[in-house]
């Protein structure tokens, strides 16, 4: 089995490999002050680095960013304290964990990350072009905040529309066996597919030998 190796990215250099990848996947360049103030954790595959995610566990948060205050100022969510939150972000899964036990291991970093912050709530932002956060909030079984055009500040970059959404850390838990059970599918089809290219076609052009 291939060696994944998971570490904090806290130097300069791989920071900014780690913003490049994910602004190249998801179209957006997170901001490296915002960086900063995250724990970055990179997954390494034969010394390159080939996914990564953030954890942001204290204020401030980029994703309540972009909610409008108006929707802030209504919705009960909000009345919460912060310092009982934490934030996924940039979560990034490069095309070189092609197999789907490279990526489960991935993601069960990650959700044992996140249970270990023993923050109650979790913060996800999704755009359309970041299907892995996609995937992440489908099984997380989140609660949406805001879904829309993002309030921006001068000078940010973004999508022209987001989905912010809350889950909690025991949902994650609770809803574990959703990822086991997509990846054990993947796994299913993936052998089917190898299979399937193993097997020679016989065409009209092709001579047989019955003998």
């Amino acid at each position: 089995m291939e060696k994944l190796v998971f570490k904090p990215l806290t130097t300069k250099e791989e920071i900014d490999t780690y913003l490049d990848k994910v602004e190249h996947y998801s179209g957006v360049r997170l901001p490296y002050s915002y960086a900063l103030s995250c724990n970055i954790v990179g997954v390494f595959l034969q010394n390159r680095l080939a996914a990564g995610y953030m954890l942001v566990t204290k204020p401030t948060f980029r994703s309540l960013m972009f909610v409008p205050d108006e929707v802030k100022k209504e919705h009960s969510f909000f009345k919460n304290d912060d310092f009982e939150m934490m934030e996924v972000n940039g979560l990034w899964i490069g095309p070189s964990l092609k197999t789907p036990n490279l990526q489960l291991r991935v993601w069960s970093k990650l959700i044992l990350d996140i249970f270990r912050s023993r923050k109650k709530f979790v913060l996800l932002m999704r755009n359309s072009r970041n299907k892995n956060m996609e995937r992440f909030m489908g099984m997380a079984d989140p609660m949406s905040l805001y879904q829309g055009q993002p309030s921006l500040m001068v000078g940010e970059n973004t999508h022209d529309e987001i989905e912010v959404s809350v889950t909690t850390r025991w949902k994650i838990i609770l809803n574990s066996h959703k990822y086991v059970q997509e990846f054990m599918e993947r796994n299913k089809r993936a052998a089917e597919y190898y299979k399937a290219k193993s097997i020679p076609k016989i065409t009209d052009q092709s001579p047989v030998n019955l003998a």
